[in-house]
């Protein structure tokens, strides 16, 4: 039986969007379903410096516009509608979609992770300006200015080392009395003179007015409410990576969550990819993303040449 498409991609980040361009690029018939709109993480970088090829810093509004075009000049076919369900029988992926349902020999997962939010005033209206969760790609912005981060694990742990070599201002909070993270990684960061750590804190309010200025802090076991000026609140609490729909696929997961791949970005599901921040990797930035989505569209290819008896030996 023939598919209504090849290759189905879900979620139009840089891992989505290129993977889409590849798979159409190798003749391949691609549908991507994005729910709410192309971008990702894209549009949440005003000023985007570190991506390869592009040396003057450009919104990532443009940069993800350009991944599409470049998709659909290919032939890749974009639909805005969610998905509700995957199932596979035989050879074939059935996806349930607000668009009805269309069957296809791959699945290409690239619905990403969600950042945990602190939820307090201030944080969503200065989100790109001066609220981050990404040092790699927002911190050279706030090079010898005080910055802030809030959180106790090994991801804000290595975070604010990172920062702590573009400022000598790190000011770390954590809301419980000790990290959570590895102990290396947790008296690298105590010993380190550029961070200033405080345990038992919390960030309340976020403060400002066309971009970040202070923040008003709590510590807890005094109950005591104070403000602080900063240029910068980086947000390191945790991902929630989107992985609903693959759930019962009978797939792996790491502890976190996140989808176990091989190296060609297959998981336990023959025909079954994942790509992006959905899955389990050790560095997660936007040219990272748009690899996976090459890998996959090559591994799929490959996949559904030995499905169709047309692989070469």
């Amino acid at each position: 039986m023939k598919p209504d498409r090849d290759v189905i991609i879900i979620g139009a980040g840089a891992a989505g969007m290129s993977a889409a361009q590849y798979a159409a690029r190798s003749n391949l018939s691609v549908s991507l379903f994005e729910e709410l709109g192309t971008g990702g993480q894209f549009l949440l970088i005003d000023n985007l410096e570190n991506y390869p090829g592009f040396p003057d810093p450009l919104p990532g509004l443009e940069l993800s516009q350009r991944f599409e075009e470049q998709a659909v000049r290919f032939g890749a076919e974009i639909q805005t509608a969610g998905v509700h369900s995957i199932k596979k029988a035989d050879r074939l992926f059935t996806i349930e979609t607000d668009n009805g349902t269309i069957t296809t020999y791959a699945v290409i997962l690239a619905t990403g992770a969600k950042h945990r939010l602190l939820e307090v005033p201030g944080e969503k209206e200065f989100a790109g300006r001066g609220v981050s969760y990404c040092a790699n790609c927002d911190g050279p912005f706030f090079k010898n200015k005080r910055m802030l981060v809030v959180g106790g694990g090994d991801a804000a742990c290595d975070e604010a080392q990172f920062l702590s070599h573009l400022t000598e201002d790190v000011l770390m909070i954590h809301r419980r009395d000790r990290f959570r993270a590895q102990r290396a990684l947790a008296e690298r960061v105590k010993k380190n003179p550029h961070i200033e750590v405080r345990f038992n804190t919390e960030l309340t309010k976020i403060l400002g007015s066309q971009k970040v200025e202070k923040v008003v802090l709590l510590e807890s076991t005094a109950g005591k409410t104070y403000e602080e000026e900063v240029s910068a609140v980086f947000v390191f609490i945790g991902s929630i990576p989107q992985t609903e729909l693959v759930k019962d696929l009978g797939i792996r997961f790491d502890e976190g969550g996140y989808v176990i791949t091989d190296e060609r970005m297959q998981t336990g599901l023959p025909g079954l990819y994942a790509v992006g921040d959905v899955r389990s990797s050790p560095f997660r930035q936007l040219v990272v993303a748009a690899a996976d989505g090459a890998i996959a569209s090559h591994a799929a290819a490959q996949y559904i040449d030995e499905l169709k008896g047309e692989a070469y030996d």
